[in-house]
């Protein structure tokens, strides 16, 4: 008999993440296709656990799927796995964010080699153009523009809380005009995007940079700008936006407040290499060290969580087709290219034998 399609969506380990990879709403979608859904108890997650119920998925204790999932079952999550079990056999699908020589890669790849199992990483879900499928940018971008507009106003007060998009609104036009002017590096993607409805919504004027801008960059203007907002995703090293030696040079400067969106430090990748470490809810600037002018980086890596609800639906709606998609009859050339991107990384680390 065919194998009973399976998704297990567990519990996220970080106490401030509240998404979910898939809604209530589109849980019930695929059970009405004949998925199987197993949905862990969370006391973090935005939808309750009785939509998921009602909608014909079953429940387990948060952190079961170690122990409880089929071996056939796709474990599906959006952060970080805990450091337990040791041996990863199942297959994964969430933002391993193992790929690009991350501090904590090396570890998390040998977890998989040693248990046998995969990880089918979120960000590498793209269609033949290279085009991720589905991704939280628009709202990371949002997020992270709307924290760098609230810190250069004197208006950021950690901790961090979830939001409904409404409250952060108002909070961003409560400021009269002052002056402000803002930088969004790879305002044509997702993520500058929703950077740029932001800093309208706080009514900042913003400057847009895309790809062709940064070609030959003009360092000059990016330091004319009082907020940097860098929403650049590249897949090759590239010369960095900014250094430190920039930030030291002595000359005119109006750069106090720099949001990262992509979050890329450790990695040969980072285009923003002021610096090293990533910033959190507890402490969401972290200023930088030197002479000059104060200069302030947020840095987070969750970004959308800061508005749970919006980020998760418009994110489970691109994922849901391609869920659906794992279980097809023939194999998915999406799915075929998130594996084939992990089968390299492995073999990277690991050898050709392991990662077959």
């Amino acid at each position: 008999m065919p194998e009973t399609p399976q998704l297990w969506m567990r519990s996220e380990t970080r106490p401030t993440e509240r998404r979910a990879p898939l809604t209530p709403e589109d849980a019930l979608r695929l059970v009405r296709q004949g998925v199987r859904i197993t949905v862990e108890e969370s006391v973090h997650r935005v939808f309750p656990l009785d939509d998921y119920e009602a909608a014909g998925c079953r429940t387990a204790p948060a952190g079961s799927w170690s122990r409880a999932a089929p071996g056939s079952a796709y474990v599906l999550g959006l952060k970080e796995l805990p450091p337990t079990p040791e041996l990863l056999h199942h297959r994964h699908v969430y933002f391993g964010h193992a790929y690009k020589g991350q501090a904590q890669a090396p570890a998390l790849l040998r977890r998989f080699a040693a248990g046998g199992g995969t990880l089918l990483d979120l960000e590498y879900l793209a269609d033949a153009q290279g085009r991720r499928l589905a991704a939280f940018g628009y709202w990371a971008g949002y997020a992270g523009a709307a924290l760098a507009a609230l810190h250069a106003r004197g208006a950021l007060r950690p901790p961090l809380v979830p939001l409904p998009r409404p409250e952060l609104d108002a909070r961003l036009r409560a400021a009269a005009p002052d002056g402000l002017r803002a930088l969004v590096i790879g305002a044509g993607g997702r993520s500058g995007r929703g950077a740029c409805d932001a800093l309208a919504t706080a009514g900042i004027p913003v400057t847009r940079w895309d790809r062709t801008s940064t070609r030959t960059l003009d360092r000059a203007a990016l330091l004319g700008h009082d907020i940097l907002v860098n929403a650049v995703l590249t897949t090759r090293p590239v010369p960095p936006f900014l250094t430190p030696a920039d930030l030291e040079a002595g000359g005119p400067r109006r750069l106090s407040v720099i949001a990262d969106i992509t979050c890329d430090t450790g990695s040969e990748l980072h285009l923003l290499p002021v610096y090293d470490r990533l910033t959190d809810w507890t402490a969401p600037a972290r200023r930088l060290p030197g002479g000059g002018p104060p200069v302030d980086v947020i840095a987070i890596d969750n970004l959308p969580s800061l508005l749970p609800a919006e980020a998760a639906r418009a994110f489970s709606a691109d994922l849901l087709p391609k869920l659906a998609a794992l279980h097809a009859p023939s194999p998915d050339p999406d799915w075929l290219r998130c594996r084939a991107a992990f089968t390299t990384a492995l073999a990277a680390l690991t050898g050709p034998e392991q990662a077959a």
